[in-house]
């Protein structure tokens, strides 16, 4: 059964508050089968409340999903109406990001694919606002992380000067055995295995797969800038 399948039964069972049902499902210990539908519905409805409030679902925000999730043509009209719900829901984001959080843990690794996947959708129009940007760093501090841990996430998205370092977390006077053990920490970290083992459905792994590819490749331009 796919996660988009597992989704449209959910909203058929809790109606219309998305806001309830991940309240609810925070309030004990889902089965990893319900984390993942969770970690979707909170993503979908988050990109939701940072789109703009114009009562429709765009193809454009949809289009932003389907780059990354994979998302069945047969199954649009599950993620439509997790769209609709939350732009209607009175609760703000930020209940949806304390749900989420209590969910998974403050600064739990698969809040950075929730903060990934929506940055992927604050670049679906090829304009990365303002109030995206404090938007995202509203929710990162809901999620726990701090200020630095967000420049450090916002550097795979948005260019930055020495990003690379960023990326990895690092100041440009690290050593090299420590630039070694952050990667080596990175990868086992965002391995797509591991994310799948916690929560994020097979059908989303592109978020983390993608995560890894920039920390590589980070990684890699460094050293070779360290060769020369």
């Amino acid at each position: 059964m796919s996660i988009w399948t597992r989704i449209a039964e959910t909203l058929s069972a809790i109606g219309s508050s998305l806001s309830g049902f991940l309240q609810s499902l925070a309030a004990r210990n889902p089965t990893p089968p319900e984390k993942s539908v969770a970690f979707t519905i909170g993503m979908i409805a988050l990109g939701a409340k940072m789109a703009k409030a114009d009562g429709v679902v765009t193809e454009n925000e949809v289009r932003a999903f389907r780059q990354v999730f994979h998302i069945p043509d047969g199954e649009l009209a599950a993620v439509a109406r997790v769209f609709n719900l939350a732009r209607q829901d009175v609760a703000g984001f930020e209940a949806y990001g304390r749900q989420i959080a209590r969910l998974f843990g403050p600064r739990h690794d698969i809040l950075e694919d929730v903060l990934d996947g929506l940055f992927h959708i604050a670049k679906a129009d090829n304009v990365f606002h303002p109030s995206e940007d404090g938007f995202l760093a509203s929710l990162a501090g809901i999620f726990g992380f701090s200020p630095e841990d967000f420049a450090r996430i916002r550097a795979r998205h948005v260019e930055t000067p020495d990003d690379d370092y960023l990326i990895l977390g690092l100041s440009e006077t690290a050593e090299l055995g420590e630039i070694k053990a952050r990667y080596r920490e990175l990868v086992r970290r965002y391995h797509p295995d591991r994310h799948l083992a916690e929560g994020v459905p097979e059908e989303m792994l592109e978020i983390a797969t993608r995560r890894l590819q920039t920390v590589n490749a980070a990684y890699a331009r460094i050293m070779k800038r360290r060769a020369q």
